[in-house]
């Protein structure tokens, strides 16, 4: 009756080994049916999705993107992210996103909805697509059963109606039922337990000169553009979507949910089931997270339209382990000192993992994703860097002449009072030098000026952790994961 040690030999299909009445391989099951192996850490079935032609999921870059994540200081990083291009089969279209999950099983939560989301968008554009062809008197409500509050969002108004363009409203449809999916998906799958696991999700679809954000949770996208003055400015996409959010109170506070924060951490407020202090999720909406489902908590994503121009530079998304230390601002500046593109993405965890040490030294730092989407092609971007550093050279070789030109030191002295320059014309050749290297060690990037080496050690007080969700739910078993079973011990 017990297992043996035999297998099958693919060329010959017989087998080697030692006999037994029962056969264990993983190649053929009773039914003569092949089955597909699973996957142990994201709970699911492996299958060509990682071999999509155009598709990231892991540190690297593209000629238009930049991918990297870091785990920190609490365990398994829980941190996923995607880029997609050619989407859809649109040689213009282009799917970005990071998830950032939490709980116990938050990196197979995370890692699942980087995985469906995508496919299950790209179906329902192609159902929409097919269905508008057919009939245009559908309507909405043939296309999802999404709640009537959720549609109240999704109609436009006739002033928006007019500047949005005809794809928002259709992207925007498929994107909600998307979400309704990957939620139910989620909560019927077999493995991945996410009674008290959940992920975030910010995703950005890029088509043309439109894009479309949607966002679940505090993770967040920032646009990097360009003033009247031609200056970078950072501009927010999304919202943080955290519980202390007037709406977003409101709507868990009507549904029995509390909405509080902990004395030892006061800017941080939680959400909490209405009789026991658990499980304290930092956040207002997210997938996953069914203990607090009926209470509040929602997977609908706030999505938002803009129409790229010639002064948009480039996107990040990035989740919380980032923004917690980082402003806007400096991100933007940070990507925008990079070496390089193919770096852009790790400088700004660098630099943010470096941060989390000086502003949090008692905390463990999070984890850290970061996506950089370009919007301009790399070749005008380099050709625009080569004019800057001209014009720059050009500049200081005409300060330069217009300083050697004059002849006794009262005219150089008033030369460098009209150019605004610091520095006085006398000082020792020893003094240039030195200032000359420290305006050197300026002009590199943020990451390496306040990056730690890799074996460096560091050390503080461990003191109180930073986590999304404080859990002290007690654990179910595998037939315990329906709303009925668990009201019992509340």
């Amino acid at each position: 009756m017990g297992l043996c040690n035999s297998r099958i030999d693919k060329t010959t299909k017989e087998k080697t080994g030692a006999t037994s009445t029962v056969a264990t391989t993983a190649e053929s099951q009773g039914s003569g049916r092949r089955r597909r192996p699973r996957d142990i850490n994201s709970g699911g079935e492996i299958d060509e999705i990682k071999q999509v032609v155009g598709r990231l999921v892991g540190n690297g870059s593209s000629e238009m993107a930049c991918l990297y994540t870091q785990q920190g200081k609490k365990g398994t990083n829980q941190d996923a992210m995607l880029v997609w291009e050619n989407f859809c089969s649109r040689r213009d279209t282009v799917f970005c996103g990071v998830f950032d999950g939490h709980g116990p099983f938050g990196h197979m939560v995370a890692q699942r909805v980087r995985d469906i989301l995508p496919f299950t968008l790209s179906t329902q554009l192609k159902m929409a697509s097919v269905m508008e062809q057919s009939s245009s008197n559908d309507g909405l409500d043939s296309a999802t059963c999404i709640d009537e509050e959720q549609w109240c969002e999704l109609q436009p108004s006739e002033k928006d109606g007019k500047l949005l363009p005809e794809m928002y409203l259709s992207l925007k449809r498929a994107l909600l039922k998307t979400c309704q999916q990957m939620d139910k998906e989620l909560k019927m799958h077999p493995t991945i337990n996410c009674f008290c696991s959940g992920t975030t999700s910010v995703t950005v679809i890029k088509q043309g000169k439109d894009l479309v954000v949607g966002n679940i949770g505090d993770s967040r996208a920032v646009l990097a553009t360009r003033d009247e003055d031609n200056a970078l400015i950072a501009v927010q996409l999304t919202i943080d979507l955290k519980p202390d959010l007037p709406s977003e109170s409101a709507r868990i506070q009507k549904c029995k949910g509390r909405v509080f924060a902990l004395q030892d951490e006061p800017e941080v407020a939680r959400v909490w089931l209405p009789n026991s202090n658990s499980p304290g999720l930092a956040m207002a909406r997210a997938f996953g997270d069914f203990c607090l489902k009926d209470y509040g908590l929602i997977s609908v994503p706030d999505i938002n339209y803009r129409c790229l121009t010639e002064r948009d530079q480039f996107i990040i998304l990035a989740t919380d382990g980032v923004w917690d230390v980082l402003s806007n601002k400096e991100a933007v500046d940070i990507v925008a000192s990079a070496p390089c593109r193919n770096t852009a993405a790790r400088a700004v965890v660098d630099t943010a993992v470096r941060a989390w040490r000086l502003k949090y030294p008692t905390s463990k730092n999070d984890d850290c994703a970061v996506v950089c989407l370009f919007l301009e092609d790399s070749s005008t971007a380099a050709s625009m860097e080569v004019s800057e550093r001209t014009n720059h050279s050009h500049k200081e070789s005409t300060e330069s002449v217009a300083m050697t030109s004059s002849k006794d030191g009262e005219k150089n002295e008033e030369a460098v009072i009209e150019t605004d320059e610091i520095v006085p014309v006398w000082e020792s050749k020893e003094e240039k030098m030195s200032e000359s290297c420290t305006i050197e060690s300026k002009k590199t990037t943020l990451a390496e000026c306040i990056s730690v080496k890799d074996d460096e050690e560091w050390s503080a007080l461990e003191g109180l952790t930073r986590v999304n969700s404080l859990l002290s739910i007690p654990r179910f078993f595998s037939g315990e994961l329906r709303s009925s079973s668990w009201r019992k011990w509340l």
